[in-house]
């Protein structure tokens, strides 16, 4: 009976085989852990390629802007392929809040924006033609329809000079996992390389605008506050081997200024020269000294006779 109650003497774990052991099974877990990771990225899409552009301009580096706060984003609501973003005008608050808060409240997810269904719509129809290829969005506000272009696995090439809107982007790519994808610039696109003076306005970032006047056409009790931005012509930094499907552009007025500077861009010869969508706002148009008769003119003489009116969007595309 003594020996039933012998104490069992206990195993070293520290002695070198087991140690051995635990050593090769951890570096065994490394190993596994670093080929998932590698070989499954974030952002998965076998049409992706690394955009090799042809400036000395750097892009926007979310990972090194300050955050953003306070958040609100929320999913888009009525879209095939739904993305999130982030809100950077919150409204009045707690009066009278921005109507996507209220929309959250009520457990209601954000408004559809227009421009986002139109986006994948032609980029749909593209793809379905076996298209792929860059999209170009020049006054990328918060990422409405950089966003919905990026989820469909499109690379984006995003132009924001506002930096309160540029948060709301970086914060878009962290939500939606396209980082690999989408490439912000923190400047106007335009005609010239440089800089120009810019009109934020307080509280409505979405209608900031090279002119003062098209700043505060439709909000003239909102502060408005001028501001020296940089400025790139598209020519300058798409090469002309890129392929480039679709060009949005809405900058409250400035939008010939920004098809000039595109103007080897537009001039591809057709089933290469990219759809274009931008803002036809004559109001806007004439508060920066053009006119949609202007645009038209122009655009005709680099091959575009072919364009539609979408409510205050024009769409145009290259048909001979």
């Amino acid at each position: 009976m003594a020996n039933a109650w012998k104490k069992h003497k206990p195993t070293n774990l520290l002695t070198p085989k087991p140690l051995l052991l635990l050593l090769l099974l951890t570096v065994s877990l490394l190993l596994l852990t670093f080929f998932l990771l590698s070989s499954n990225p974030s952002n998965p899409n076998p049409n992706h390629k690394t955009l090799i552009l042809q400036s000395s301009i750097h892009p926007f580096n979310c990972y090194t802007t300050p955050q953003s706060h306070p958040i609100i984003a929320n999913l888009v609501e009525g879209l095939k392929y739904p993305f999130l973003y982030s809100l950077s005008d919150l409204g009045s608050l707690p009066e009278k809040p921005h109507k996507n808060i209220v929309r959250i409240l009520k457990g209601k997810p954000f408004r559809r924006p227009d421009i986002s269904a139109t986006v994948q719509e032609v980029l749909g129809k593209m793809r379905d033609e076996g298209k792929m290829g860059v999209f170009v969005d020049v006054g990328a506000n918060v990422g409405m329809a950089t966003f919905a272009a990026a989820v469909m696995g499109f690379r984006v090439l995003a132009f924001e000079p506002v930096f309160e809107n540029l948060q709301r982007i970086c914060d878009g790519v962290y939500f939606n996992r396209v980082g690999e994808l989408v490439t912000v610039f923190e400047a106007a696109a335009s005609d010239r390389l440089g800089s120009i003076t810019f009109h934020k306005l307080v509280g409505r970032l979405d209608n900031s605008a090279v002119s003062a006047t098209g700043a505060k056409m439709a909000f003239k009790s909102n502060e408005e506050v001028a501001l020296q931005v940089r400025s790139i012509p598209l020519d300058e930094l798409i090469p002309e081997s890129e392929p480039v499907l679709l060009l949005k552009i809405d900058v409250q007025g400035w939008e010939y200024h920004v098809l000039k500077g595109a103007s080897k861009l537009l001039s591809r010869k057709k089933g290469e020269a990219p759809y274009i969508i931008y803002e036809e706002d004559e109001r806007l148009l004439q508060a920066s000294n053009s006119s949609a008769k202007e645009i038209r003119e122009f655009l005709r003489t680099v091959g575009y006779h072919d364009c539609t009116q979408h409510g205050t969007d024009a769409h145009c595309t290259k048909n001979n």
